[in-house]
C-alpha cells in the first residue's frame, strides 16, 4: 500500500496575466484605502491661505441661502377646503 501513495506536491497551474493584474489590483486598492483611512485620521493642518478663502466663500454662502429660503412659501399650493364628493 505505501508504494500507492502519491506523496509529491500537487502541480500548480501559472498564474495567468488576467490573475496577476487582479492580484496587483487588489493590492493597490488596499494601498489607496489604507491611504484614506489614514487621512481622516490624521488630517493635515490648513495653511494660513486656506483659511481666508473659506471664511471668504462661508459668506458667499450664507448670501446665497437666504434667497432660497424665500422660494418654498412661494411653490406652496394652497389647501382645499372642500372635499370631493363620491
Amino acid at each position: 500500500m505505501s508504494a500507492e501513495l502519491d506523496l509529491s506536491p500537487p502541480e500548480v497551474p501559472e498564474p495567468t496575466f488576467l490573475e496577476s493584474l487582479l492580484r496587483y489590483g487588489l493590492f493597490l486598492g488596499a494601498i489607496f484605502q489604507l491611504l484614506c483611512i489614514l487621512a481622516v485620521i490624521f488630517p493635515t493642518p490648513k495653511s494660513h491661505e486656506q483659511e481666508e478663502t473659506e471664511s471668504t466663500d462661508g459668506k458667499a454662502t450664507e448670501q446665497m441661502k437666504k434667497p432660497k429660503g424665500l422660494a418654498p412659501q412661494i411653490r406652496q399650493k394652497p389647501k382645499k377646503e372642500s372635499k370631493k364628493k363620491r
